[in-house]
């Protein structure tokens, strides 16, 4: 079998990746359960994507099974050619870059790779028609152009460090996508790749099942069969892994902890930037109010969350970024102080009422806070936020809802949302902060505006010394301790638990996205059977 990726040099990444597990133990015998086999396998995820089309954000971080990008990323997130042969060449102090495709790569549909599949592939992300709210994290790019069929060259406005890291992007045939309107068209729900594996049904809210591509440039996968089983309940999740139903499945740490002593399933933890928060939108009277979030990000007891709610499987969020992560201002953890938050409160004329509850001009401190139903770590991170905030005096009513729900009252109600991006800090921090993105879709859901976290976000992002960068990134991290557009929680690690069939798997470091794109089958394709 031919290696998949060639090793390459590292190029500049600091944050990470991806991750999570599966394998295949005995079970049902149907297309929904548990694969009983070494070539099928069977995993239990919380949810499905909104598209298959990478020209709308699908894959846009790599391990996308039916799709493969210029580059990918190893188990240690270094970057490595994929449809690219090699890394690419850059010139022209950081403005050009030239990469040249690996000979002989196929679309499952038998049509050669191209460089002009390239091109229309990041044309049609950076157009503005296309819907796809991730084309801010393409900015830098100036112009795309084939050199002959096997070059592609970028071009770029200004030097940026991170642009390697962008080109993990999935490359669709411009052959089929090209006819059809990239937001409307077939293509999302029947795409075509070069990828390992080929999407063979899909069946809404219920599962999504891929075959292994035989003619898969990096050698047939031995899993020949691949099911995402999409169950929202973290409990039916448990329940159906047990009864042999699924072959592995993501997990909450309680759950995760009663697989502990199976003999017959392996846990896999893989620590992340997924942090959760709670949205605090301007559009809110009550929310908007910086003495309220001040108090807010005072009141709540981090540790207590990882130690309780996450079983110790987490870290207290001081941020977006993670205790350990390279880029992290080191002088911003503040633990929870209840006699600070009322202080404040009092200064600024939230006057506590007879129910202990504050007001302040006829406004109560009060405001409805919402969760994804059947999301049991979020709804225990709610429940605990709210439970400190009332201490503080201030009342958050907690509500359980459909994403269908909550998406129309983003932009009004808060939300305990979940967010964190690898490969550097300009991945997740820009789409979650700058003020040009409030209320596009999921990024900056709060609206949150504050000039001096844009001039540090854009700092970021276009400057070539590390150590302008790192100083701009330390101004963000204090500016949010001032005036904070959202609550920081914790940083929760992923579990998954899957039958031990299968050998030498490995996670990485994940970003919030997991599930399909993550877990040890981050790389089904390269599985080997351990028996």
């Amino acid at each position: 079998m031919t290696t998949r990726r060639i090793k390459g040099v590292a190029v500049a990444a600091t944050m990470a990746a991806a991750v999570a597990a599966c394998s295949a133990p005995s079970g049902g015998t149907d297309g929904a359960a548990g694969g009983g086999s070494a070539d099928s396998v069977v995993i239990g995820v919380p949810n499905e994507p909104d598209t298959l089309s990478p020209l709308l954000g699908y894959g846009k971080d790599g391990n996308s099974k039916i799709f493969d990008g210029l580059l990918a990323r190893d188990a240690d997130l270094e970057l490595e050619p994929a449809l690219a042969k090699a890394l690419p060449e850059v010139a022209d102090d950081g403005r050009t870059y030239t990469y040249t495709l690996r000979p002989g790569v196929k679309f499952s549909d038998g049509e050669p790779l191209t460089a002009e599949d390239v091109v229309y592939t990041y044309e049609t992300v950076l157009d503005d028609r296309t819907n796809n709210t991730a084309k801010s994290e393409l900015d830098a790019v100036k112009e795309v152009k084939a050199d002959g069929d096997d070059k592609v060259v970028f071009t770029l406005k200004y030097p940026y460090a991170a642009f390697p890291a962008r080109t993990v992007l999935p490359i669709v045939p411009e052959h089929v996508a090209g006819e059809q309107d990239p937001n409307t068209g077939a293509f999302n729900t029947e795409p075509i790749g070069t990828g390992p594996y080929v999407l063979t049904g899909w069946s809404k809210g219920e599962k999504l099942t891929f075959k292994a591509n035989p003619d898969y440039w990096g050698g047939a996968p031995k899993v020949k069969k691949l099911t995402m089983a999409i169950i929202a309940d973290d409990d039916v999740r448990a329940t159906r892994l047990r009864s042999g139903d699924l072959d592995g499945a993501t997990l909450p740490p309680n759950l995760a902890a009663t697989f502990k002593d199976d003999d017959g399933r392996k846990t896999y933890q893989a620590t992340t930037y997924d942090f959760r928060a709670v949205t605090l939108p301007t559009g809110n009277k009550i929310t908007g109010d910086t003495t309220i979030r001040r108090a807010l990000d005072l009141a709540v007891d981090r540790k207590a969350m990882v130690d309780k709610i996450l079983d110790g499987a987490g870290r207290p969020a001081y941020g977006p970024l993670p205790l350990d992560d390279p880029w992290y201002a080191k002088d911003i953890e503040r633990p929870q102080d209840l006699a600070e938050a009322k202080k404040i409160l009092d200064g600024d004329g939230w006057k506590a009422g007879k129910d202990g509850i504050r007001a302040k001009d006829g406004a109560r401190a009060a405001f409805t806070l919402f969760y994804p139903s059947g999301d049991k770590v979020r709804q225990d991170h709610a429940l605990a936020y709210a439970s400190d905030a009332k201490k503080a005096g201030i009342d958050v009513k907690v509500e359980g809802a459909t994403w269908e729900v909550i998406e129309p009252r983003m932009g009004k109600d808060a939300v305990l949302a979940g967010f964190g991006s690898t490969g550097d800090p300009d991945f997740g921090l820009y789409t979650l902060l700058h003020s040009s993105l409030a209320g596009d879709g999921f990024n900056n859901m709060p609206h949150y505006d504050n000039p001096a976290v844009d001039k540090a976000l854009e700092t970021g992002r276009r400057a070539q010394d590390p150590d302008d960068r790192k100083a701009a990134y330390d101004d963000l991290q204090r500016a949010l301790v001032k005036d904070p557009g959202y609550t920081f929680l914790t940083h929760i690690d992923h579990l998954y638990v899957l039958d031990d069939r299968w050998g030498d798997l490995t996670t990485q470091v994940e970003p919030h996205e997991h599930g399909f794109a993550s877990g040890p089958w981050w790389n089904a394709e390269d599985w080997q059977p351990e028996k």
